[in-house]
């Protein structure tokens, strides 16, 4: 599948494919919460964002926005050629797992070292995830874990047949 076409934004929006690459993370002035298991497990106004060409904005949060005991350490890592070494977390609410929901980089590459500890998560595998009030919608896909808000538009990377844009 080809490349769709460039959303034109319109007031207050921003297009990703206007993001740059290598990505830029720059703080996000907003309340970011996170449901799971009908529980608050995270609230922040601490958060960061990334922003890479082509992919909604991945949301991270200070480790201490979580609800103790909500992030339970995962086998397994990835590599981010911009980012560096991740590794992963369950995340946890009550009786309700999230298994591998949520990644940090504890080491991150060279100029990424502003993350360093932040935890993201796949806003689709929690109840809700909102930013001031809006609730977020995940990116397409299973390994991207980009969160859409209205002022957000695309064509968004992740979804079948964009894994070679």
């Amino acid at each position: 599948m080809a490349k769709r076409q460039r959303i034109e934004p319109g007031p207050g929006q921003e297009s990703v494919w206007d993001y740059p690459r290598p990505p830029r993370v720059e703080p996000l002035h907003a309340r970011v919460t996170i449901e799971l298991g009908g529980r608050m497990i995270a609230d922040t106004t601490q958060a960061v964002r990334v922003l890479e060409t082509s992919h909604p904005p991945a949301i991270y949060l200070p480790p201490e926005a979580f609800v103790e005991g909500a992030l339970q350490p995962a086998e397994g890592s990835s590599f981010c050629e911009f980012k560096g070494r991740a590794g992963y977390s369950d995340v946890v609410s009550g009786d309700v797992r999230a298994p591998k929901a949520a990644w940090h980089y504890a080491a991150p590459s060279r100029g990424f070292e502003s993350i360093a500890g932040y935890v993201s998560v796949y806003p689709g595998r929690m109840d809700r995830c909102t930013i001031d009030g809006e609730t977020v919608q995940p990116q397409e896909g299973d390994f991207y874990g980009g969160w859409i808000t209205a002022n957000i538009v695309g064509p968004f990377k992740g979804g079948e047949g964009t894994w070679g844009w």
